[in-house]
């Protein structure tokens, strides 16, 4: 009655009342008074509204201070409510438990409410004993998305003053959550930190920043990049008052050798904003030390602190040469100050490149860190126009030359003017003198560096071609807004080379011309890739049709790389990425060389092991052929195969190489609106006399698409990943620096963007398979089909379906500023269907999404597609706040993609991994699972069995012999799943349930003897493991969930409780006989879930016996000797004599359950059942057990 009287109580009456009810709780209830004062007590309605109204500049501008001064009666009622809570929570541990109890069964997200956070940390701030189970609830409430950022805000601002008195325990909360291995809980506790900062005192402001700071120098590099995005966060947020922490951050400097060079740049910029800001005279001390530190960094020889220097160096100039053109007020004693500021930083870039001049490796780390920094838009003009002057003069020296004036010198091939897009018919023009400087660069490994360092003279190395132009073209494209026709110049200029194709010749090199070919490909590709990103903006057709042909080049380039790496062993390329911690860097996989050169012998042999000692070195580069994303062989590979012609020699994935390629900008993609084929066909004037057309081929997008999704996966984070234990270095970062140097968000709205383009390629790959299939009748083989250009497609369709698939699976988009990108991503798509509405809700427009990528399921070509097709309409179904509605759809494709018969080429390795994932799916997603495996195992299997060796079934083509562990593990796994969530049941059910559940176990009883009788055909150690493990799971789920239900069933449903046991029976003699053939065979990886197994079974048998002797039906029970079977049914003989195999045989008793037994003990008529028990007796010997 007081409950319900909660809501009308007056605020000065609440704590008496809530104090009240808080003392009248006992152990039986309360949880349920707990839940229910939880609902009933509104807490943000009792604070001044004048809180919840003001706006957070306000709370900025003047602190929480300003809203105390309004605190009224009403304000110090809440105070004293929270506290006669916390004097509850703190002694009375039964009320404690209950909140937090109340609290963690809350199930929907959009339930949860300030009161529960607050109660949370107020519960972890007085009661010790209760931290670990809250910091538990935390968690998982965290990675369900039930306390996110906007409800951890609200919490601060309407329990501001309660909150205050808990603030170190916050703080240990947040320490804690930082320890997680989970990235969305750790981003949790830096909001902690955040809001903490943000609402309390200088001295929680301290102990923030001094625990920030900790986490930094753990070296554990989730806590460290979290850490420094939460430092720069609060200087956002309060920059006088981090200025006043500053030196708690200047401590970080020391170090700095454990920091990769993204968190060095974060460090350095952070450092540069507290010395460089408004208040300069007071961060004179900060200025000094990072001078002296950069200083230090830069004399260093070694590699790693050169770097520090560089990095630090480069983001400390971006600063005190910040564009502050834009700022409303400028007076005279800035802009005076403006002139020194200009006068130091080229002080310090003469520093950089005077430090870095001699190392190759890091002159192209300082011309890319400057590159990004430009890219940036921070520079003022003056500082811009000194370095773009100097970069350009500088540039033109060094490597680009007269067409007319070819470089003349001893080179060990043919110098060719080659890849120009226009004919210079009168001599004029500038060529890129690339194969000069590389020949240049190999006589100087050779002792002539030595001399050049020591008489000073500048050394060129063409590892700089690439960076000093992206230098050299965003500065100029800064200065020019974006227009670039002071060079382009250099889009269409040839490059002086020799002929690339290796045509005949290519065994007949030798292994240093091989490396240096192949250095020669990798330079160019370089150069063409950073001319590509530089000019795929232009807007002139001309200009767009030129970057076409630069794209074709590259990808023909690549296959001619392909053939020189597949003889070239253990070659490392120069380095194209220089943000590195180290310089030893390595491939990630080794290309099988020749069957001539596998056959040398003894040198074969060390070579085969230095190849495994590059294996092993690879560690700590990023592998792109991952399984999730990448599982299939690479068709680009099976297609150089093909095309190679070359007998004994195998292709080379150049997705182990990806380290060594420059980097593509995000804008790159924009070509992606030229077409396809038929589409968009793009006219562009190459010469004055002609018109050349030039369109956006098949191996050209195949390219792209390759490119940005794996820009999507290592970006766009499908959903919260758990840290590694152990540092990976950054592993996963290398080639794609620039790409992390942007926000997620902003990949995002990049790639929805790109949508309609997309959809464009998509379809039109649509209509190519669909001819296809018309014209053929098959896409496997067909008399017209081009072979090379099907796998390209292919390809084409799995990375579009694959960039769609990461876009949406991005976490990011359950976060509420991002849900109108998410809305615009939508309707793109629904657009496609149904142009013209507007105005239509997301829950129409995720329907018309899925509704459109679920037409192209009969176009698809690869059991990949089928898979990444799948995987993306779940996504969009769990977009949805009603995903079941879909579920049936995504069920009945998925069976379609299984009872299609595929490409033989299919048939892979990692095809199993593939199938195994659908076929999960499918049986999660059906609407009767237990029907679903009944049909596979009824109807599929007995078609495979009958079908010759290296047939499939009929109804299931991709069920085959080699394919039937996959089949067989599935089906025990999910059938074991399924029965684990039927629920016990009570006796005070309805019969009818009792009924229905006795109906499904009848019929997952009916599956897991269909199942374990296929046993007795294949009889693998895979299938017999499966066996083994998920048949024990099968009878503990018996034991937990089935036979409760038997308990009070037995008397009403006696019959049917009786032929499911006996029927069970039959199933648990079939797993004592896989046991005796494990034992018989000595197989340790079966034998060992032999005694878990044999314990629930002989568990059942007393469960059976207990649940008779409930039922007033003991006599019905009866044991038997069980004697050891194989899994024919035939008996196993011990070596020893009959006698002593007897006694050493096992004796596992099992019981027999006699209807006629349970008819006198269930009171009905005896007559028949009594006849049908003694047929049983008769009919199982002393060898029949049940389980």
């Amino acid at each position: 009655m007081v409950m319900s009287k909660l809501s009308s109580v007056r605020l000065d009456d609440l704590p008496v009342i809530i104090k009240f009810i808080l003392h009248s709780i006992t152990a039986a209830n309360a949880l349920e008074v707990i839940s229910e004062l939880r609902d009933k007590l509104d807490v943000q309605h009792c604070i001044l509204p004048s809180l919840f109204l003001a706006p957070q500049i306000k709370l900025n501008s003047k602190g929480p201070g300003s809203f105390l001064s309004q605190e009224s009666s009403g304000q110090n009622c809440v105070v004293l409510l929270f506290d006669v809570i916390k004097s509850a929570v703190r002694y009375e541990k039964t009320i404690s438990e209950a909140w937090i109890k109340a609290i963690d069964n809350i199930a929907s997200v959009s339930a949860h409410k300030t009161l529960d956070l607050a109660m949370l940390i107020i519960i972890y701030s007085t009661n010790t004993q209760t931290k670990k189970h809250i910091e538990r609830v935390l968690r998982n409430k965290i990675r369900l998305g039930c306390f996110q950022e906007d409800l951890l805000q609200s919490t601060f601002y309407i329990h501001y003053v309660v909150l205050k008195d808990a603030c170190p325990s916050i703080l240990s909360l947040a320490q804690s959550l930082f320890h997680s291995q989970d990235q969305s809980v750790i981003s949790f506790g830096s909001l902690l930190y955040k809001y903490v900062f943000k609402f309390f005192d200088t001295y929680y402001q301290q102990e923030v920043v001094a625990a920030l700071v900790t986490h930094i120098c753990s070296g554990r590099d989730a806590e460290v990049d979290t850490a420094l995005d939460s430092l720069l966060e609060l200087i956002a947020v309060n920059p006088s008052a981090m200025r006043l922490n500053a030196v708690f951050v200047k401590g970080i400097l020391d170090y700095l050798d454990s920091m990769s060079p993204e968190q060095i740049r974060k460090l350095f910029y952070l450092l540069s904003t507290l010395a460089f800001g408004k208040q300069q005279e007071a961060s004179s001390h900060i200025q000094d030390d990072m001078y002296l530190v950069i200083r230090k960094q830069l004399s260093s020889t070694v590699f790693k602190y050169k770097l520090i220097g560089i990095i630090g160096a480069v983001t400390m100039v971006g600063i005190m040469a910040a564009d502050r053109s834009e700022s409303s007020q400028v007076t005279q004693g800035r802009a005076a100050l403006s002139s020194e500021r200009c006068a130091q930083v080229t002080s310090l870039l003469q520093l950089v490149h005077s430090c870095s001049e001699q190392s190759p490796q890091a002159s192209a780390l300082y011309y890319d860190e400057f590159a990004n920094l430009i890219q940036g838009g921070k520079l003022a003009p003056k500082a811009l126009e000194w370095v773009g002057q100097t970069i350009f003069d500088d540039f033109q020296d060094a490597f680009v030359v007269d067409f007319c004036a070819a470089p003349e010198g001893d080179f060990p091939f043919p110098l060719k003017a080659l890849y120009g897009l226009e004919e210079y018919s009168d001599g004029d023009g500038i060529v890129i003198n690339l194969l000069p400087l590389l020949f240049s660069q190999d006589l100087a490994k050779d002792g002539a560096q030595k001399t050049s360092q020591e008489s000073g003279q500048k050394f060129v190395s063409p590892m700089c071609l690439a960076p000093y132009f992206r230098l050299l073209r965003l500065c100029v494209e800064r200065q020019h807004n974006g227009n670039l026709e002071e060079i382009d110049g250099l889009l269409d200029c040839p490059i002086f080379l020799t002929d690339l194709e290796p045509g005949v010749r290519l065994e007949s090199l030798s292994a240093e011309e091989r490396s240096f070919m192949c250095s020669l490909l990798f330079l160019t590709l370089n150069w063409f890739r950073e001319v590509v990103s530089a000019f795929c903006q232009q807007t002139s057709p001309e200009m767009k049709g030129k970057v076409l042909t630069r794209l074709k080049h590259i990808v023909e380039l690549q296959e001619v790389l392909e053939k020189y790496l597949a003889v070239t062993p253990n070659y490392v390329p120069p380095l194209a990425n220089f943000d590195l911690e180290t310089l030893d860097v390595t491939p990630c996989g080794t290309p099988a060389v020749s069957a001539q050169l596998r056959k040398k012998g003894k040198k074969g042999g060390k070579k085969q092991q230095k190849v495994d000692d590059s294996k092993i070195s690879c560690d700590t580069l990023p592998k792109e052929d991952n399984s999730e994303y990448d599982p299939a062989p690479s068709d680009k590979s099976q297609l150089d195969k093909e095309s190679s012609g070359m007998e004994g020699k195998m292709s080379v994935s150049l997705q182990n190489y990806h380290t060594f390629f420059r980097e593509l900008d995000i804008e790159v993609f924009s070509i992606l609106h030229c077409g396809l084929v038929t589409k968009s066909i793009l006219d562009t004037e190459l010469h004055t006399e002609a018109t050349e057309v030039v369109q956006l081929g098949p191996p050209e997008l195949l390219f792209l698409l390759e490119d940005l999704s794996q820009k999507l996966e290592n970006m766009l984070v499908p959903a919260a990943k758990r840290v590694p234990f152990f540092k990976t270095k950054g592993s996963r970062k290398i080639g794609f620096s620039r790409l992390h140097q942007r926000a997620a968000q902003e990949i995002a709205h990049c790639v929805v963007q790109l949508l309609t383009p997309m959809c464009n390629h998509l379809e039109n790959i649509h209509n190519y398979f669909q001819c296809l299939a018309t014209e053929n009748c098959s896409v496997a083989d067909g008399p017209a089909l081009k072979v090379r250009e099907y796998h390209i497609m292919s390809s084409c369709y799995q990375r579009l379906l694959q960039i769609f698939h990461g876009l949406f699976a991005w976490s990011g988009f359950s976060e509420l500023e991002n849900h109108r990108l998410l809305y615009l991503a939508v309707e793109i798509l629904a657009n496609r269907l149904k142009q013209g509405e507007r105005d239509q809700s997301v829950e129409e427009l995720l329907s018309q999404s899925f509704s459109y990528f679920q037409n192209f399921h009969q176009s698809i070509p690869s059991f990949q597609c089928a898979l990444y097709l799948i995987r993306l309409l779940m996504v969009l179904a769990e977009k949805s706040r009603a995903p079941s509605q879909n579920k049936e759809k995504i069920a009945s494709l998925a069976k379609q993609f299984l009872c299609r018969a595929w490409p033989p080429a299919e048939k892979s390795s990692v095809f199993n991994d593939q199938l195994h994932a659908l076929l999960c799916i499918y049986l999660e997603h059906v609407d009767s699972t237990l029907k679903a495996i009944e049909e596979i195992a009824g109807v599929g299997v007995p078609e495979l069995i009958s079908s010759p060796k290296d047939a499939s079934s009929s109804t299931f083509p991709t069920l085959t012999r080699h394919t039937f562990v996959i089949f067989f593990r599935v089906m025990m796994a999910e059938l074991e799943k399924t029965v684990k969530g039927i629920e016990a049941g009570t006796a005070a059910d309805s019969q009818q349930v009792h009924e229905e559940k006795l109906v499904y176990w009848n019929m997952a009883v009916r599956d897991f003897s269909i199942l374990l009788n296929l046993v007795k055909v294949f009889d693998s150690h895979a299938v017999l493991h499966a066996c083994l493990k998920y048949g024990r799971l099968f009878v503990e789920a018996f034991l937990k969930q089935c036979m409760p239900l038997l308990d009070f069933s037995f008397k009403k449903h006696r019959e049917d409780v009786l032929s499911l046991l006996e029927a069970f029976q039959l199933n648990t003699r079939l797993l004592h006989h896989v046991c005796g053939h494990s034992k018989i065979h000595q197989d340790t990886g079966l034998t060992s879930h032999v005694p878990l197994l044999k314990k629930s079974l002989e568990l059942l048998v007393c469960r059976v016996k207990a649940m008779l002797v409930l039922n007033n039906c003991r006599e019905a029970f009866w044991l038997g000797n069980l004697k050891n079977r194989d899994l024919q049914g035939e008996e196993i003989l011990s070596q020893n004599s009959q006698e002593s195999a007897a006694d050493e045989s096992e004796a596992d008793e099992s019981p027999q359950v006699s209807q006629s037994g349970a008819a006198e003990g269930g009171d009905e008529d005896e007559g028949d059942e009594a006849s049908d028990g003694e047929k049983q007796r008769e009919s199982n010997e002393s060898d029949d057990s049940s389980e």
